[in-house]
């Protein structure tokens, strides 16, 4: 008599993407953050995944959300419980800050987006039938509650926090054409002490944003400065681990560079941030407006950018014997999509417009490979 083989278990179905995303594009930032995520459910069961070290810390995976989605309480807990278990919140500045007027995120001609860095991109009139992966531009700023509003959402969001996560904050000096240099280094390391105060496990120092003044979008740009800022956030840290988010670096010396100006002073680099791109309508217009021409590409094409920037830091690292980890982001709209990025070297992955379509991408990766 023989016995059949055992089956395979199937995992349990997973939701597909949503038909609306989350973040509704026809409200404001604000308007997003006080109504909180567009989604009726339901909740999937996170399947149970081997804990893995993060920065010292006991985690279920290295999968999280980047500074992007997690606008204040009501948006991290809805990822948190949808199974992200880095979870980083919306980048906080010392003072309060409006984000740009609609409109904020447009699609992209796939072809115009894939051409390159020179020449403008076109947006197209409306959502493309696959926008999980489709090509998008955003132009939201840097926007912050007050800190009255963000000491407190803080702390809740790490009372929320569930086994095997962190919380991760994204702070972010404030320049205006009155502020000195050494008074935008004392507010990025003021704001570390602040968001670790508030409940941070992880500070994160962003240094690049694709449509704001240059100085705060493009610190990742100026060795000596980012390596100023990073020492003086490390001083206010202490034992807190620290990250610095980075644009896209597609010079291999200023690659080189900036790393061994960070390495001992930051635990790891996110990279990468938006691409900064000209947008324009078919009439050749701003399409998000007048002064506002740059915009950040995201999404789609922006997986093979980041790939090879994370590809370009690993080596720089493993060369020169950097202590420096490398967190990938950019286009991370798929379970193969968060493999490559591991198999790439990537110490962890983390995704940011993809989870307006699709929140259950992290379960969908944990059900892909549970030691991710």
């Amino acid at each position: 008599m023989s016995i059949a083989p055992d089956l395979a278990i199937a995992p349990p179905a997973v939701p597909p993407p949503l038909q609306a995303p989350v973040y509704r594009f026809d409200r404001t930032f604000e308007q997003n953050a006080a109504a909180g995520p567009n989604f009726s459910g339901p909740y999937a069961d996170v399947p149970a995944t081997p804990m893995k070290n993060f920065l010292g810390y006991q985690v279920a995976s290295r999968i999280g959300i980047a500074a992007s989605l997690v606008l204040n309480e009501r948006w991290f807990e809805h990822y948190s419980r949808l199974g992200f278990d880095l979870l980083t919140y919306k980048t906080i500045r010392s003072r309060e800050r409006r984000a740009h007027p609609l409109p904020n995120w447009l699609y992209l001609d796939e072809k115009s987006a894939a051409v390159g860095a020179a020449a403008p991109l076109r947006v197209i009139g409306d959502i493309p039938p696959a926008p999980l992966s489709a090509t998008a531009a955003g132009s939201i700023g840097m926007p912050s509650s007050s800190p009255e509003v963000w000491r407190r959402d803080i702390r809740s969001c790490r009372a929320r926090l569930m086994p095997g996560q962190v919380l991760i904050v994204s702070v972010v000096g404030t320049s205006d054409q009155n502020t000195s240099e050494s008074e935008f280094i004392s507010d990025f390391s003021a704001l570390t002490a602040e968001a670790r105060d508030a409940g941070a496990q992880v500070v994160e120092l962003n240094f690049s944003c694709p449509n704001v003044g240059r100085r705060e979008s493009e610190v990742y740009r100026d060795v000596e400065l980012a390596a100023r800022i990073a020492g003086a956030a490390r001083a206010e840290a202490g034992s807190t681990p620290l990250l610095v988010k980075t644009g896209p670096i597609e010079d291999r010396e200023r690659m080189s560079g900036l790393l061994r100006g960070l390495s001992g002073l930051v635990d790891g680099v996110v990279m990468i941030n938006a691409p900064s791109r000209v947008i324009v309508d078919g009439s050749g217009s701003p399409a998000f407006g007048k002064n506002r021409e740059h915009a950040g590409m995201m999404g789609g094409v922006t997986f093979d950018i980041a790939m090879k920037c994370v590809h370009d830091a690993l080596e720089v690292v493993h060369q020169d014997a950097l202590a420096l980890h490398v967190l990938a982001v950019g286009g991370v709209s798929s379970p193969e999509r968060v493999s490559a990025f591991f198999d790439a070297g990537a110490y962890a992955v983390l995704a940011a417009s993809a989870c307006a379509w699709d929140p259950y991408l992290a379960i969908r990766a944990k059900h892909h490979d549970p030691m991710l």
